[in-house]
């Protein structure tokens, strides 16, 4: 399966917004308190992009034969590049897909030393990101909200960011 990246702001509105509404999919997005309608959407889109004018990377829709399939990628959280990935559930198997085409950007393209990934305590299965080589490296809170980050460095010497 093709996995296209494309910039959030190209997708259908009621696409992102029918996702970041499905209940499978915000129980492990503590953040995610209450319906996500028309104004979540201007403001997540409008911050999403803000991340890449600031950073210089940031989140993309994830689109597989011309069908929106979810978002994530690199955001900017608290100095680290923080991986996400949220897919509809259907698409729940093509996460090793695009982990390892967003893991090929932060490392060689933008040469990360390290990118972080968030999970809440709800995240009871973390065995596959231990065998993806992150290490657990403390906890954060975030809204309120605490998670727990793991952390991947980059196994190259070259890096341009710390």
């Amino acid at each position: 399966m093709k996995i296209e990246f494309k910039r959030l702001g190209e997708i259908n509105k009621e696409e992102v917004i029918a996702l970041l509404n499905l209940p499978l999919v915000r129980r492990h997005m503590p953040l995610s308190k209450d319906n996500f309608g028309d104004e979540d959407y201007k403001a997540f889109i409008t911050a999403k992009e803000n991340i890449w004018t600031e950073h210089g990377y940031g989140p993309w829709a994830f689109v597989a034969n011309k069908h929106f399939i979810g978002w994530g990628g690199l955001q900017y959280e608290n100095g680290d590049a923080d991986l996400a990935i949220v897919l509809y559930p259907d698409y729940w198997g093509t996460g090793r897909i695009i982990y390892k085409k967003i893991i090929e950007i932060a490392f060689s393209e933008i040469g990360l030393a390290s990118i972080t990934a968030l999970l809440p305590p709800s995240r009871t299965r973390i065995k596959g990101m231990m065998k993806l080589g992150f290490i657990p490296d403390g906890e954060l809170i975030i809204e309120g909200e605490k998670f727990l980050r793991f952390r991947l460095f980059n196994p190259s010497n070259n890096n341009k960011f710390g």
